[in-house]
């Protein structure tokens, strides 16, 4: 009893001291004074960048929008690693990894706007539009309820309120021959071909245009050699040009295809990733016959890693300049807030053991701008202004010697043609003067165009008369394109022929393009050149 009378006494005592100690170590503390709520934060592991931002969105003095904040931090971040190495941001995720995977989920058609008008250019064969009764030269004036013509519309608007969940409707209200014309259209499943041509350039020598790796293009690329293969090909040109790369294993299982028994294709290695070799693994399709691969400066990764294979096993001839000079390999891992880090994870080393990654430690704008500075020192026109960064040889398989670090070098090179951009044309090509005139001369010569089966036939059959030619230069008059006065004779050559090629890819898409496109291209005549010896 008398203990339990001396605590009695002793706890108010011991609880008064205790809140004195308490308001006392209050008093202290940060923030106290200016009668804001103190934080005492639990660094724990946490980094100091970490910390800043916690205490940014706590105690700055006005509010901040914290999602840019973390984007800007993080791109910082990444500025001090390769080029390579990005941020996307949740708004750009979806149509980053449409293009990858190959389809995306919309109506099938293609447009362009001009003068705050939507013109339908082409419109995807067996697609829900051509389903739907849609037809090249409507025009959208309303989707849904939402007014978009005249009204400062952008493709990405379009596209947002043109895309949705397969199966789902949208109504579309189109200006068809000055009448309005109501189309409901059940969203489906869109392909992004990366195939853009498949045929023969001449009996026998098949082409074949890559313009990306998606998860698609393996397939595409089957497809295409069995079809050329049913019509009689021998012999093989692959073109790479501007193809800026994709998925590895597209470009694996492809270059598997043209390559024979278990051999080497590539190898990644990495800080945190122990070496991994790309072998050959089964009989391939096109493993004997002669081969040609097409590329130049847009030529890049997945692009490159095909070219190098081919090129350093001896199994065909790299025709064109030098690529792009890509060999990191990239990861990409999905954030908290709904974006991706698409890291380097890898080097990637072709056959002959050289890497073929262009230096990146001047920074990214010195990175940026290599592309400019090879033009500049005269590269693109002349193989001897080639300067390859790595002086150490490596050696094909039948003892070549070849260098890395900075792109392929091709076999055989051809110079850039600079006569296809003369001050007029480039008027021309930048103002869109070409497409703009070709979708106008479609829909008002619709009949003349009807008897073409294939781009074939309209590539043989159809020739761009004075008639055509003088309605383009009214058009262009219209347009307002400086220096029609002083065309060239090799300008006027030039302009018949893409008038031509754009006529095509209304009629047949790219394929119908590059049927004629290819017809007077120097680096496609060469590699026919070669393939007939």
């Amino acid at each position: 009893m008398l203990k339990n009378r001396k605590l009695n006494v002793f706890l108010p005592l011991l609880f008064a001291v205790v809140l004195a100690l308490g308001m006392y170590l209050g008093h202290k503390m940060p923030g106290a004074k200016s009668g804001a709520t103190a934080i005492l934060f639990n660094r724990g592991n946490r980094s100091a960048l970490q910390e800043t931002m916690d205490l940014i969105k706590v105690k700055y003095v006005d509010t901040m929008q914290v999602a840019n904040l973390q984007q800007e931090a993080i791109e910082g971040l990444l500025s001090h690693l390769d080029p390579h190495s990005v941020y996307i941001p949740p708004s750009s995720l979806a149509e980053v990894n449409e293009d990858l995977e190959g389809n995306f989920e919309g109506i099938g058609v293609e447009f362009n706007i001009t003068e705050d008008t939507v013109n339908i250019v082409a419109v995807l064969a067996g697609g829900p539009s051509e389903a739907a009764g849609v037809m090249t030269g409507d025009k959208i004036i309303k989707v849904n309820d939402s007014l978009v013509a005249g009204n400062d519309i952008t493709s990405d608007k379009i596209r947002k309120l043109l895309r949705g969940p397969k199966g789902s409707e949208v109504k579309v209200t189109m200006l068809r021959q000055q009448k309005l014309v109501d189309i409901t259209i059940k969203r489906g499943v869109i392909p992004l071909l990366s195939i853009d041509a498949s045929y023969l350039l001449t009996p026998g020598i098949g082409y074949i245009k890559i313009s990306k790796f998606s998860a698609t293009t393996y397939q595409e690329f089957m497809d295409a050699i069995r079809g050329l293969q049913r019509k009689g090909m021998e012999k093989l040109v692959i073109d790479l040009r501007q193809n800026p790369g994709g998925f590895l294993d597209a470009a694996t299982r492809i270059a598997d295809e043209l390559l024979d028994g278990n051999k080497l294709i590539l190898y990644t290695q990495g800080k945190s990733y122990p070496r991994t070799d790309y072998k050959c693994e089964k009989p391939g399709l096109f493993e004997k016959g002669e081969l040609a691969i097409l590329t130049d400066e847009g030529s890049a990764s997945a692009s490159e890693i095909l070219a190098g294979a081919v090129q350093d096993w001896d199994r065909g001839l790299i025709i064109g300049r030098r690529t792009f000079g890509k060999g990191l390999v990239q990861e990409q891992f999905d954030l908290s807030n709904g974006g991706a880090l698409r890291l380097t994870v890898a080097r990637y080393y072709i056959p002959s053991g050289r890497s073929i990654q262009k230096p990146y430690t001047n920074g990214r704008e010195a990175y940026d701008e290599d592309i400019v500075n090879r033009f500049n020192h005269g590269e693109f026109l002349n193989r001897d202004s080639i300067k390859p960064t790595d002086t150490i040889p490596y050696r094909t398989a039948k003892g070549r010697v070849v260098y890395g670090g900075g792109g392929i070098t091709p076999d055989i090179f051809i110079p850039f043609d600079t006569s296809r951009f003369s001050p007029l044309l480039t008027e021309m090509y930048t103002r869109n003067t070409f497409a703009n005139f070709a979708y106008q001369y479609y829909n008002t010569h619709r009949e003349t165009f009807s008897r073409y089966q294939d781009a074939a036939a309209f590539n043989k059959q159809f020739s761009i008369s004075d008639a055509l030619y003088n309605d383009f230069k009214s058009f262009a008059r219209e347009e307002k394109v400086p220096g029609l006065q002083n065309i060239t004779a090799h300008d006027e050559t030039e302009i018949r022929n893409r008038i031509k090629a754009m006529l095509g890819r209304q009629l047949f898409r790219t394929e119908g393009f590059y049927e004629v496109f290819n017809a007077t291209d120097a680096m496609v005549k060469r590699a026919i050149e070669e393939l007939k010896q």
